[in-house]
């Protein structure tokens, strides 16, 4: 019986595998034969929303005479896990809600 149940369970497994192939060969097929403007048209269209895109710019990315920045955002360097370790231990022992350890001579 249990065999059964396998043979069937793995039928329809690869029944949704076959579907699933034939329904994406069909999307491929679709995307293949669609037709998409020229350069020409994207070049258009990028002049008109040149005025948009200058007025949407995150203030984050604008120096303080307000013109866009150039310089890379941010930069990361690689740190040893030592490294990476200690830095977590001095933010961890300097947070406010981190009680104080008082030494007891006794």
């Amino acid at each position: 019986m249990l065999h059964l149940l396998y043979i069937l369970a793995f039928t329809i497994i690869a029944f949704l595998a076959i579907s699933n192939l034939i329904r994406s060969l069909i999307t491929v097929s679709m995307d293949s034969q669609r037709r998409y403007p020229s350069a020409a048209a994207n070049a258009r269209r990028a002049r008109a929303n040149t005025y948009y895109n200058a007025q949407t710019i995150h203030p984050e990315l604008l120096d303080k005479n307000g013109r866009p920045i150039s310089e890379p955002l941010l930069v990361m360097r690689s740190v040893t896990v030592e490294d990476a370790r200690q830095q977590l231990d001095a933010l961890y022992n300097s947070s406010p809600s981190q009680p104080k350890e008082t030494d007891e001579e006794g």
